[in-house]
């Protein structure tokens, strides 16, 4: 697990393969789709207006401490995702 932990309470929807926070009312996301034990994580949005504050980040490494926490394997196919996981070392032995 990360020594960090996200500064928010960030919500798994399982059914719409989905992490989420809203932050000042904008539906901040993190949507995956599950292939048996594979999450590939797809899109990473953030509105602008809630822009600049972590939250991508704290959606990212929720999802990751949870691919984790379930024993599957992640595929970032988000380029937000593929980087964070490159700067993050201590989730790259999550990439499937």
């Amino acid at each position: 697990m990360s020594s960090e932990a996200p500064a928010r309470a960030i919500r798994h929807d399982e059914a719409a393969h989905r992490f989420e926070w809203t932050e000042d009312g904008h539906l901040c996301v993190l949507d995956y789709v599950l292939d048996g034990t594979v999450a590939s994580f797809t899109h990473t949005g953030v509105p602008a207006a809630v822009g600049g504050r972590g939250i991508a980040a704290d959606l990212v490494r929720f999802g990751l401490d949870t691919v984790r926490a379930r024993g599957w394997r992640v595929r970032p196919v988000c380029s937000y995702v593929a980087a964070f996981v490159r700067r993050h070392p201590e989730y790259q032995d999550l990439a499937a």
